[in-house]
């Protein structure tokens, strides 16, 4: 058994499917099937080892915050690439470390440092650290950083 997120495009399933192998270098195409109806087609690939399906519908589905990918960052320099790169033509910048890309598929750019900060036991320090992520839309490390030590 296997378990793929799915994603729906009118039709841009292919170009989807090559926009985020290009962000993702680690990346793989696993298959692609034709429907019997000539409107429909399903792509298979891999991003950094998460298998997805998309699929063509030629109807639009919107999506919304309720599923979003998290790409966990390791530094600045790599939560900078990726924030860029899902933006890239046409994405909007989200609160939080949100945003969409230019296929309307939501993402959260998110710094391993945040999480680990926002984990923290002193509920003060994580406190500070999340007041300072509400005034974000990308994520900044080094004002985390400011907020955590007080």
């Amino acid at each position: 058994m296997k378990i793929y997120p799915h994603l729906w495009f009118e039709s841009q399933a292919e170009e989807a499917m090559e926009f985020y192998m290009s962000v993702f270098k680690d990346s793989k195409v696993l298959g692609s099937t034709d429907l019997p109806d000539p409107e429909l087609s399903v792509v298979r690939f891999e991003l950094s080892g998460l298998p997805v399906a998309a699929l063509n519908a030629h109807s639009h589905a919107p999506y919304n915050e309720a599923f979003s990918f998290l790409v966990e960052t390791e530094d600045q320099a790599e939560t900078d690439y990726y924030w860029d790169a899902l933006r890239a033509g046409g994405g909007e910048e989200k609160p939080c470390g949100w945003l969409t890309d230019k296929f309307g598929v939501y993402w959260q750019v998110t710094p391993k440092a945040l999480l680990q900060m926002l984990a923290d036991p002193d509920r003060d320090k994580a406190g500070r650290v999340l007041q300072v992520m509400y005034k974000m839309k990308k994520i900044i490390i080094a004002d985390l950083e400011r907020a955590y030590r007080g």
